[in-house]
């Protein structure tokens, strides 16, 4: 118990630091500033931000929104010491969920909420998020900064991003133009991206490994490194095969895999024929598979495999698909169709043959029933 009648405590003695918090808020105006875009003036430190949508250029608009996290990649990115991609991550699992629907990001906000509030940390952090943004095209519009001494430990922190985009009623995706016979293109995933890290890391744990170490399947980093590379942000050049009228559905792989996203974006009655062969397994995930000896059909539930985003376009339209995905950056690999189911349901079916992704035998993966 304090004995002391005359102490006059502060904020900062329950290790809470306005001053750090309004210093950092002065770090990453420049970053902010950088993600200026038309309908928005990207100020910080008012109450609510401004967004107009006339400015951006919509006519009939419908707004789409979504929110989403690093999960635990962040664990990752603490042990390593390295803060300035997983911004770039917050970003990407939000703003490639709206591209899936035809929408343009238009501003982002995000949470960081610390144990502690380092400065240099939280500069990195949003530094990364800005990043992002600016490869999304949209606008760090706000956040907010919590420190919570108590309920994280020093150095650890946890990340939450929200993103709204909008898109045209008449170009908004559905699906309901997915048919049989379209073609189905895969874009190249950057790495893990954001989803599998809990296996992930019990797989480094079991190993005996560090994060300090050189990466098994790439020596030329660390582990660490490596594991961080950000996830892909596919929106621009999904947005251009979008706005060319080639796209009936777009898919973000992300935690569920193959078998669980592929279908949200199917009508009843059909189902997504791939083949494993038509694309290879990045190194990653060879010893990922490798060093948990992973099912195929637990590899294609629980991470991208090497595909991040699918792309579901009519056969007659395929290759000039292919040629502006391309053109705007993207690795494309034709992995599949679309086929008739003969139920009124949806799934998506993964066929290899032997030997494919070095598995000793032929092997199939299912949607859920």
């Amino acid at each position: 118990m304090n004995e002391d009648k005359t102490k006059s405590y502060s904020y900062k003695d329950a290790g809470v630091d306005i001053d750090a918090g309004n210093s950092l808020v002065d770090a990453i105006k420049p970053a902010a500033a950088s993600t200026r875009r038309p309908g928005c003036n990207v100020d910080l430190g008012g109450f609510g931000a401004l967004f107009d949508l006339k400015a951006a250029g919509y006519e009939d608009p419908i707004l789409v929104s979504g929110t989403d996290g690093v999960g635990t990649k962040l664990k990752v990115a603490i042990l390593a010491g390295q803060h300035d991609t997983v911004g770039i991550d917050l970003v990407a699992m939000c703003a490639n969920d709206l591209v899936v629907q035809g929408a343009e990001p238009l501003f982002f906000l995000d949470y960081f909420a610390t144990g502690h509030l380092s400065v240099q940390q939280g500069k990195d952090i949003i530094e990364g998020i800005a990043e992002g943004c600016r490869q999304a095209h949209a606008a760090l519009i706000g956040g907010e900064t919590a420190e919570m001494p108590g309920m994280y430990a020093d150095g650890e922190y946890d990340l939450a991003g929200f993103c709204v985009g909008a898109v045209d009623r008449d170009k908004l995706l559905t699906g309901e133009k997915v048919q049989a016979g379209d073609i189905i293109l895969g874009l190249a995933s950057s790495g893990v991206h954001s989803n599998g890290y809990s296996l992930v890391r019990r797989l480094v744990t079991d190993q005996g490994l560090s994060y300090e170490d050189a990466a098994p399947f790439n020596p030329q980093q660390t582990l660490g490194e490596s594991l961080l590379t950000p996830t892909r942000i596919y929106v621009k050049s999904c947005l251009a095969a979008v706005q060319a009228g080639y796209v009936n559905a777009l898919v973000h792989i992300t935690g569920g895999g193959f078998t669980e996203n592929i279908p949200r974006c199917l009508p009843k009655g059909v189902k997504a024929d791939l083949k494993a062969n038509n694309w290879p397994l990045l190194p990653v995930f060879e010893w990922l598979k490798a060093a948990g000896n992973i099912r195929a059909e637990e590899l294609v539930r629980t991470f991208n495999c090497g595909i991040g985003m699918v792309v579901v376009v009519p056969a007659d339209k395929a290759d000039a698909a292919q040629e502006i995905l391309e053109a705007e950056g993207e690795t494309v690999y034709r992995i599949g169709e679309i086929r008739v189911r003969e139920d009124d349901d949806r799934a998506t079916v993964i066929t290899a043959d032997k030997g494919c992704w070095g598995y000793d035998d032929a092997w199939e993966a299912y949607s859920p029933e």
